[in-house]
């Protein structure tokens, strides 16, 4: 159950700009592991759209447009270059007063297209990845993460 005590998110003279409800810690994981559901095929863009903030920020746009769209197309061409990509949690670490997930995952799948300057080369590829999630009113608002781009070119299942 979603803990209801208002707290102010930010302040600008003396004023509350955005309200959050503190999410439990439960509630900040499932959240996390929904997102990362994401990257697997196929995905739930409908979810994607729920889980995402409209002011949503990715920190570390990979050289892309930092907004929610251009995460998303980030996204359907990661799916596209790895089809059936699947994707697990292996870690999670939660700050509740903070309202941050770090996740640190790994996917594996076969690369069709080029990706990132990679491939094709129709081999099971492993990737893997730690990403830190800042959650407000229930939705994903930041992202940063970082990938191993270097598992791409040398691990292959």
């Amino acid at each position: 159950m979603m803990d209801r005590t208002v707290v102010p998110h930010e302040k600008r003279s003396g004023k509350v700009l955005e309200e959050q409800r503190r999410m439990t810690r439960s509630e900040l994981e499932d959240a996390t592991r929904q997102w990362i559901s994401l990257w697997c095929s196929p995905t739930d863009w409908e979810l994607f759209d729920q889980l995402h903030s409209d002011d949503f920020e990715d920190m570390s746009s990979a050289g892309r447009e930092p907004s929610k769209q251009a995460f998303g197309l980030g996204l359907k061409q990661l799916l596209g270059a790895f089809p059936d990509l699947a994707t697990k949690v292996e870690d999670i670490i939660i700050d509740e007063l903070a309202q941050r997930v770090a996740v640190r995952w790994s996917s594996v799948g076969t690369n069709k297209l080029g990706f990132m300057g990679i491939g094709p080369t129709n081999r099971r590829t492993l990737i893997t990845g730690i990403e830190i999630v800042e959650i407000s009113n229930g939705r994903i608002r930041k992202r940063w993460g970082e990938w191993d781009i270097s598992a791409m070119t040398e691990h292959h299942t």
